[in-house]
């Protein structure tokens, strides 16, 4: 009982911080946008065999990602760099800046059990993809 109150209290925990970002973005003020660590959208979806997480993060490399997973929530974190900023340093003024840099993390509860030693993860056109494989329900035999 009690590792499903955990359970319970760890998904609701993430969710709160899901809304919590949702109302107040990290990067909606340009001041903040490089102090605060940002949420990238994430979709999670599932199917018979696997759990998807997917993250829309232009302008990574694989190696760029710490992804991990403890106590059922899966962490993707890391820190994307301006590279124009860098190129020009102070020099450079923007006139709009809505592309968010910096550091960045997304977490997700994940309900059901998963084979960790098969995860995968995959980067392309701009989408981090991790794929959970869901671990197959053991059948308990009862005896008579």
């Amino acid at each position: 009982m009690e590792e499903h109150l955990l359970d319970d209290i760890e998904r609701i925990h993430v969710e709160m911080e899901s809304l919590f970002e949702e109302v107040m973005p990290s990067g909606r003020w340009p001041s903040m946008r490089r102090t605060r660590i940002w949420r990238p959208p994430t979709d999670v979806y599932e199917t018979d065999t696997c759990v998807v997480v997917k993250v829309e993060i232009a302008g990574m490399r694989e190696e760029d990602f710490d992804i991990s997973l403890s106590s059922r929530v899966l962490t993707i974190a890391g820190v994307r760099r301006d590279p124009t900023a860098e190129a020009y340093g102070s020099t450079l003024s923007y006139q709009q800046m809505e592309i968010r840099y910096g550091d960045f993390r997304t977490e997700v509860y994940i309900p059901w059990a998963i084979i960790e030693d098969e995860i995968e993860a995959t980067y392309e056109d701009g989408f981090l993809k991790v794929i959970l494989p869901k671990a197959k329900a053991q059948k308990v035999r009862i005896i008579r």
